[in-house]
């Protein structure tokens, strides 16, 4: 690599407003980054993004322009990019005047500019980036053919191929753009580059170029992930691709697609190990060798973990704009929708451009922000607030956005806006060419086997839950207020801190038996085993090879998994169509003697194995958020996180599938959202025509649209985690075994629910401390075991459940008959006169209140405005401090259950609470369940949702 351009949108006089020259503490900063730059062998090109607001025809503005960038070269900086992507392509009234078109006024200006320099490295990135949004084409745009003709021949120009991003670079279309802008270009490479997707990023190697373009180009940029240790691969491959001039997947019988694991170098054709030969499977061998070190070197890392949900606001306020992948902003809602299942298969491009032109107009307000937003010139204790800066953008619409004939139209986005918080400023890297901790439970097998119920804040396929579309051209960030390793522990709280710094002592100093103080006799067996046991355990936290080749197959490239992520997706898929043959086993009758069908047996180490695979996944975040590096942990620890929590559901839905209680027909149910298997869906991810923003959220997304739930994207919006931790909850089915622990999470919480904030939790006698739980979920738990669900954490400890019955009519018919007739047994009236009689305490009156309720004639039946939409009754509970922890624990529990009750023909799920409950309300809106009925004879609200 030989050239670095500086274009950050942090730094707002790069281009809202390019106009104001850097302070002294700015200019300092910029002038050490183009010293380290030239000290490197570097040539640093500083870009500048006028064309918002540029009036072309203005001496004013283009004296303006020279003393910005004048300013700049007294920093030292001896190149120079001007930038006019993503701004309209209409001239003012006052450039018409003067220039025929929009071409004419920014050869102009920029000529003018390259002149006043002293003709120095200059870039030109036109309006016109792409074949796709070439007008009419590239051949016969006028815009093209002028920059061709009239800029000036020793200027480069930035081009990104047929696309936006681009799966593939011909060397035909290299020869067609050449021809008209009269010089080869500078192909500005956005393959990497990952801002218009939070849950997005690129560790796969540089492909779909062959080398054999390298003599059409002036040069390669990379336009890498907005992390920057998420770069590694991306710089590296493209480093090693540049050294070559042949491509293997063109020369060589070894198909570019042999699977990393199973790839041997020793296997591959001589010309593949050729150093002019490029392998995009080989370099990316190489550059995961070369990557695995940087986790090792101890680094701090400040602050709180900033993506993928944004910290900060924007500085500005939002610009309404066509979902492009060109512009600054990222588009998103700040709105949570449920719609019912989609029937409609496709959307014509018409229909979309139309949902486009309305979304244009959305406007949005945001009220000041209240937390300064970092400068990224500026010093950590220098801050720039919203207070001080005036908005100088109009409103623009991005235009020429070329779109398929037709889309699933579950992949349509809504683009309404948001900002990205990102902590390092993106880097356009130029070629010129010249652990799963140990467990002693008796189930730690099951739990490996098993993914951390981490939070998902997931890229969704509706349209009013779309987070975030950035663009590659240029990174957009605020730079979150920086704050001290020290501070920033204390955001964890305490012992978590000290669970963590334990192992990581562990990890770190492993003394021998004769340094203890205690003599060999006493201590050399058990010293011994301990040394062995601290060794194992450090030794599952460091992060191997094949860990990372995992993690670059979790998030592989713009236009593909990797193959164990399909492997995750075909498993999944797999499982689930084929779980009728527990069913068929089943019907043939209980038989101890029998062997178990060969259909079933496969379906049960498939189970088992896909088990195994998620605890792989687990355990990459365990080893991650391990990791000494705390700059790489900080950066993939997001992502990473984010899939785990994916494939914990699906795990937890495979585990309720192994109970075999779903009826035979549970396929016409469970298809509903478009996955990765609906017909067409991965022909089109994989195909390039369209731009990968079309399929947001990548593997991540994809795994979470497996699951059986429509109209439930607010159950995959989590809050991320402040800072990495090993910290996780598994979800399963209900065992027996777990009833006195769900009973004690019922009271606990129930009773924390009646208690003021500032009052001590409410005690229960010890011989009355099941009577809550026996009313409230004991029901439940004796009739419908089949759809409970616990959440437990890695001491094996039950942390929350999530129960249902399918038809709350029955249910409560079953409940007067099988369960209230036991309950009268074990809590006769009489004690409601003792525990009544004299006494006003709060327990007495919780158990008043349950008594009498026990010896009350059942409620008539559920109000058909209810039971008609939401025939299924709920009951959920989670420990407080487990939400401290994990706020999404619910949520994970829930779409499991949700998942279970659509497998049974179920849409729609009510609970019903106390009006004067507040707390318990605010549990169930806080999981998407709105008010649907209101008794108010009986004050009871009924909260319900569709799924």
């Amino acid at each position: 690599m030989d050239s670095y351009m500086y274009a950050p949108k942090d730094d707002y006089k790069h281009r809202a407003y390019w106009r104001e020259l850097y302070t002294v503490e700015e200019a300092d900063h910029l002038s050490s980054l183009i010293t380290a730059a030239r000290e490197a062998g570097i040539v640093f090109y500083y870009a500048l993004s006028p064309g918002l607001d540029m009036t072309y025809s203005s001496q004013k503005e283009i004296a303006t322009l020279k003393r910005k960038l004048d300013q700049v070269s007294q920093f030292g900086c001896d190149g120079y990019a001007l930038l006019f992507d993503d701004i309209e392509s209409e001239l003012s009234k006052a450039d018409k005047e003067v220039f025929q078109t929009f071409a004419n006024a920014q050869v102009s200006v920029t000529n003018e500019i390259f002149t006043h320099l002293g003709s120095p490295k200059f870039l030109f990135c036109p309006t016109q980036y792409c074949a796709s949004r070439a007008v009419p084409t590239v051949v016969d745009s006028e815009y093209l053919n002028t920059l061709g003709s009239k800029l000036n021949n020793e200027i480069d120009i930035l081009w990104t191929g047929d696309k936006v991003i681009s799966k593939v670079i011909t060397i035909e279309s290299i020869r067609e753009i050449t021809e008209v802008l009269r010089r080869p270009p500078v192909i500005w490479d956005n393959l990497h580059a990952n801002d218009y997707d939070q849950k997005r990023v690129f560790l796969g190697p540089y492909t779909g170029r062959s080398p054999e373009l390298i003599p059409y180009l002036r040069g390669i940029m990379t336009n890498p992930n907005c992390e920057f240790y998420g770069n590694f691969i991306a710089v590296h491959t493209l480093a090693f691709w540049s050294r070559c001039s042949m491509d293997s997947k063109m020369n060589s019988s070894l198909s570019a697609d042999i699977k990393l694991e199973t790839e041997n170098e020793d296997d591959l054709p001589v010309e593949c190990l050729s150093k002019n030969v490029y392998h995009p499977r080989l370099a990316l061998k190489n550059a995961i060798n070369d990557w695995l070190p940087e986790f090792f070197v101890e680094k701090e890392a400040w602050g709180p973990i900033a993506k993928p949900q944004p910290q900060v606001e924007m500085v500005m306020p939002i610009i309404p704009i066509i979902p492009s992948i060109n512009t600054c902003m990222t588009l998103t809602t700040t709105t949570t929708t449920s719609t019912n299942s989609r029937t409609v298969p496709e959307v014509n491009t018409t229909q979309l451009q139309a949902l486009a032109d309305v979304c244009s107009t959305v406007s949005s307000t945001l009220t000041p922000i209240s937390n300064p937003v970092m400068n990224s010139l500026v010093s950590p204790t220098k801050v720039v607030t919203n207070d001080e800066i005036i908005n100088p953008i109009p409103t623009t619409v991005a235009s020429n956005i070329e779109l398929p004939k037709k889309i699933p139209i579950s992949i349509v986005p809504a683009p309404i806006m948001e900002t990205k918080s990102v902590e390092e400023t993106i880097k356009l890297t130029c070629e010129i060419f010249e652990p799963l901790l140990e467990n002693n439970k008796d189930e730690s097998v099951e739990k490996r086997e098993q993914v951390a119920n981490l939070n998902v804040d997931t890229m969704l396929d509706e349209p009013s839950l779309s987070p975030g579309i950035n663009e590659p051209m240029e990174c957009s960030s605020s730079v979150n207020s920086q704050i001290s390793p020290k501070e920033a522990s204390k955001l964890v709280t305490d012992d978590v801190i000290m669970e963590e710094s334990a192992n990581d002592i562990n990890s770190m100093n492993v003394e021998s038996p004769s340094s203890s103080p205690q003599s060999s006799a006493e201590m050399q067996e058990p010293g011994e085993l301990e040394d062995l046991l601290v060794k194992t355990t450090m030794d599952r936290k460091k992060i191997t090879l094949d860990d990372l080749s995992f993690l670059c197959d979790l998030f592989f490239l713009p236009f593909e998994h990797g193959s164990r992520g399909l492997k995750l997706l075909t498993e999944f898929q797999w499982l689930k169509v084929n779980a009728n043959v527990l069913l068929q086993d089943r019907i043939v009758g209980p038989d101890a003697t029998k062997a178990i069908k060969p259909e079933v047996s496969e379906w049960l180490q498939r189970a088992e194995l896909f088990g195994k695979m998620c605890g792989g996944v687990q355990e990459l975040l365990l080893k991650i958020s391990y990791c000494k590096n705390k700059e790489i942990c900080h950066d993939l620890y997001s992502y990473v996180w984010d899939i785990s929590g994916a494939v914990s559901l699906l795990n937890g839905y495979v585990k309720w599938l192994a109970l075999g209680q779903f009826p035979p027909n549970m396929a016409t149910y469970t298809e509903g959202s478009y996955t990765w298997f609906s017909k067409g869906w991965k022909e089109a991810f994989m195909s390039g025509e369209q731009e990968p923003w079309v399929f947001r959220g990548g593997l991540t997304a994809d795994l979470q649209r497996l699951m059986p739930v429509d109209s439930g994207n607010d159950l995959f919006v989590y809050k991320l985690p402040e800072q990495p931790t090993a910290n996780y909850y598994l979800l399963r089915p209900y065992q027996s075994s777990d009833e006195s622990d769900v009973n004690k999470i019922c009271t606990r919480t129930y009773l924390q629910w009646q208690s003021e904030q500032d009052e001590d939790e409410i005690l229960m006698p010890a011989q009355l401390i099941d009577i809550v739980a026996d009313v409230l979920v004991g029901a439940h738990l004796v009739l419908h075991p089949e759809f409970c669900l616990v959440a437990y954490d890695k001491s094996d400890s039950i942390v929350g459940y999530a129960c249902a019955a399918l038809d709350v009519n029955v249910f409560m018919r079953d409940t007067e008959i099988c369960w209230l007739t036991e309950l009268r047994e074990k809590y006769p009236k009489d004690l409601l006169d003792i525990i009544t009689n004299g006494s006003s305490s709060k327990s007495q009156k919780v158990i008043a209140r349950f008594v009498e309720s026990v010896h009350s004639k059942v409620d008539e039946a559920c109000p058909p405005e209810v039971c008609g939409s939401f025939p299924a009754v709920i009951c959920a509970a989670t420990l407080r401090e487990a939400e401290q922890y994990d706020n999404g624990i619910t949520k994970r529990m829930l779409t499991v259950l949700l998942a279970a009750l659509r497998a049974n023909g179920c849409f729609g799920v009510h609970a019903r609470v106390p009006d004067h409950d507040r707390e318990q309300l605010n549990f169930y809106t806080k999981i998407g369940f709105i008010e649907i009925y209101r008794d108010d004879d009986k004050k009871n609200i009924y909260l319900g949702r569709r799924f």
